[in-house]
């Protein structure tokens, strides 16, 4: 378990990132949220007109992006995770729980949000609400957490007071960090002066390829060349000799003058190896830079693979994203389709009308005469809460034009009902910062054609800054609420 790349500094860089995520999904989210459930009162800005689409996409764009760097810090943290005993006590059992409620309420929110985007719901729970709890138990769970780690997040906040000179991790156990460097058992290897029956039980290794691989890893010097086998005594030749006592010896000129002597395959002299701590840092720089650099190139990779479902730069790279841009009637793509709405024959149907109902005057308009009553273009996006989006040009009647014709007062919310029978947004609200925008249009055309039925022909709303759940397709009542 013990790896340069699992320590507290990584954990604290990969919790950083990870706590921006959550907190731009967290933000976005409940910007979302507002939106289709607002309190009374509120009113929520008309410009830019691609305000929720940028938010959404924001949301979506972070929120894949946790996946990778989630995955990152467990591997990170695992040896803290799996330790033995698992529990010291009963403050390190409250530690321990408000863990595990972080790490399972992220793991379900990220996967069912991701799951979401694909319109693909197998649990069995709904997912708009657990989805908005969830958030403010990661949340919760998260300060949780930040308060009990805090003194680790302090010490390790910045790398220069993490590593040393050579780029080894500096363990601190004194802020009650759990992840620490490499085993005692490995630097012992790795040290000099062990003693020689101490270092060649530290430095079994197997032979060949694998040794030197397993040496590499961990920086452990080359293997001493095998001593070559003594030669065999000449007993036959000493037979016939007589005992003339020690032959001479012959001394090399060096060997007289007091230098050592050179063997042929023997180890380099231990100063022209570089320093054992030197060797340890750089290579444990390098796992670092490699894990970092892995976990950098999977969440870009993500990100610009399914970014291009709501940014126009990143289309061209669109592989995996739930919604392709420019795909689908009049060059608009379709969540919701007329036949999944249940509304072919009612939204087809000759004698359809849109009834306008204000606190004193009710008038209805076929589709002939809501285009005599004159009509307006805007640019406005479909930005939907699943998090794809596209710019489209729309024309159709005035929202604020129709309240005048049935004398509305201003200032007024409206009441939108959608041929639909069923569906938890057959039925909208709109505030009158809405309402009265010059761009909120009841839709009769869509990129210069006809509104295509799956695009709520007869006739929809499209208005600025909202998602596309709440831009209501073939409309039949519009009512003056207040």
């Amino acid at each position: 378990m013990a790896s340069p790349n699992r320590n507290a500094r990584s954990a604290v860089v990969l919790g950083r990132l990870l706590g921006i995520a959550f907190l731009v999904c967290f933000g976005t989210g409940i910007y979302s949220h507002l939106l289709q459930q607002p309190f009374p009162g509120m009113r929520f800005p008309t410009r830019p007109v691609q305000l929720y689409q940028f938010t959404q996409g924001l949301h979506i764009t972070a929120g894949i992006a946790i996946i990778p760097l989630l995955l990152a810090k467990l591997n990170t943290v695992m040896p803290a995770l799996v330790q033995v005993p698992p529990v010291r006590g009963v403050l390190h059992l409250l530690e321990r729980l408000s863990i595990a409620v972080l790490v399972s309420a992220a793991i379900v929110q990220v996967g069912t949000g991701l799951l979401n985007t694909y319109q693909w719901y197998p649990f069995p729970f709904p997912f708009k609400q657990v989805h908005n709890a969830l958030a403010y138990v990661i949340i919760g769970s998260l300060i949780v957490h930040v308060a009990v780690k805090l003194r680790v997040i302090v010490r390790y906040w910045r790398a220069r007071d993490s590593y040393d000179e050579q780029g080894r991790f500096v363990p601190d156990t004194t802020v009650g960090s759990e992840l620490l460097p490499p085993s005692a058992d490995r630097e012992a290897r790795l040290d000099p002066a062990m003693p020689a029956a101490a270092t060649q039980a530290a430095t079994a290794y197997p032979r060949g390829l694998t040794g030197r691989v397993l040496r590499w890893v961990d920086g452990a010097p080359a293997a001493a060349p095998a001593p070559p086998p003594a030669p065999a005594p000449a007993a036959e030749s000493r037979a016939g000799r007589p005992n003339s006592g020690p032959e001479p010896r012959e001394v090399s000129p060096s060997a007289s003058l007091g230098a050592p002597e050179a063997s042929l395959g023997a180890e380099p002299s231990r100063a022209s190896r570089p320093p054992v701590a030197a060797t340890a840092g750089r290579r444990e720089r390098i796992t670092r830079r490699g894990f970092f650099a892995g976990v950098a190139a999977a969440t870009v990779g993500v990100v610009a693979l399914t970014a291009g479902q709501s940014s126009s730069l990143a289309e061209p790279f669109n592989v995996f994203g739930a919604r392709q841009r420019h795909r689908g009637p009049s060059d608009l793509p379709v969540n919701r389709t007329a036949r999944a709405a249940g509304v072919l024959a009612t939204a087809t149907a000759a004698d359809w009308s849109l009834t306008v109902a204000g606190p004193a005057v009710s008038r209805t308009f076929s589709r002939a005469e809501l285009v005599a009553l004159g009509t307006a273009e805007a640019d406005l996006p479909i930005a939907c809460v699943e998090g794809w989006s596209q710019m489209a040009t729309w024309r159709g009647v005035r929202m604020r034009d129709l309240l005048l014709a049935v004398q509305a007062e201003p200032g007024s919310r409206v009441r939108v009902t959608s041929l639909e029978q069923h569906g938890g947004y057959r039925v909208m609200e709109m505030g009158p910062e809405y309402a009265e925008d010059p761009t909120t249009l009841v839709a009769l055309e869509l990129n210069g054609a006809t509104l295509d039925l799956d695009h709520g022909f007869p006739a929809r709303i499209i208005a600025p800054g909202r998602p596309g759940v709440l831009q209501t397709k073939w409309i039949e009542r519009i009512e003056v609420i207040a």
